[in-house]
């Protein structure tokens, strides 16, 4: 591997699992620290606030700040910022995104733009029915990510991405994507992390959103055995580099200091 000057790190499947801490990902973490190489937790989770996912981590003993954790709900709000200024949006998502969405004047009908998080519960017929209705009135329909499923500790769970791909394909609308793999959220988060492109590697055990999107704008993508990583993986693109997990990263960086 070329040298790299900046890590990006996905958090679940890469660092934890339902916030309980993969083996590695404590010391990796420390040795990144020590070494003075820049990071961040780049992260389509939507369930928490960057206060709050910082806290939850910090608890599990990986120690990082909130400003070091870039979102999807965080690449959401500067997109609508930029292109949906003063819009009337609608969001669907679990958790409360509401305080990473400074700035967006959030409705319950007659929206101008349609945000979908991550699935739960409240992703029922009635309301995807509902959400189906003002794709159809006109609103514009926007992502925070596509993921299709995650793995949690009860094993593998449908995402939203599945239910914007079905949304797609009803209305003949193209979503807009503001998280993993959009080019323009890694673009981002290298703006964040001050490093080029190409002495950068994205750590993700999502072959598509992770290490795909990495590598479409020239970024080194390091696929690992952990999460949500199957053997079929291998199949949909080829990773840069392949591990078993987070613990390998230092001795992929600099072999000769571990």
């Amino acid at each position: 591997m070329d040298a790299i000057d900046g890590v990006l790190l996905d958090i679940d499947g890469v660092l934890a699992l339902s916030w309980e801490p993969i083996p590695g990902a404590i010391p990796t973490v420390e040795w990144l620290r020590a070494e003075g190489i820049p990071f961040r937790l780049i992260t389509n989770a939507t369930t928490h606030t960057r206060v709050d996912l910082a806290r939850t981590l910090c608890g599990a003993g990986i120690l990082v700040e909130p400003h070091e954790i870039v979102t999807a709900v965080v690449a959401t709000a500067s997109y609508l910022r930029a292109h949906h200024a003063g819009a009337r949006v609608f969001l669907l998502s679990d958790g409360d995104a509401a305080e990473d969405l400074e700035g967006v004047r959030l409705v319950d009908d007659a929206p101008d733009v349609i945000v979908l998080g991550g699935a739960c519960d409240d992703f029922t017929y009635g309301t995807m029915n509902r959400v189906f209705g003002m794709v159809m009135d006109g609103a514009t329909l926007v992502g925070m990510h596509r993921n299709l499923y995650w793995r949690t500790n009860e094993g593998l769970q449908l995402d939203a991405g599945a239910f914007i791909a079905g949304l797609e394909e009803a209305t003949g609308r193209k979503a807009v994507t503001c998280g993993k793999p959009s080019g323009v959220y890694f673009e981002e988060v290298l703006r964040l992390l001050g490093t080029a492109a190409g002495r950068t590697a994205m750590v993700g055990d999502d072959i598509v959103n992770d290490v795909l999107g990495a590598q479409a704008v020239g970024i080194t993508g390091v696929l690992v055995k952990t999460g949500k990583f199957l053997p079929s993986d291998l199949e949909k693109g080829e990773p840069d580099l392949v591990v078993s997990s987070i613990a390998d990263l230092p001795s992929l960086l600099r072999p000769a200091a571990v």
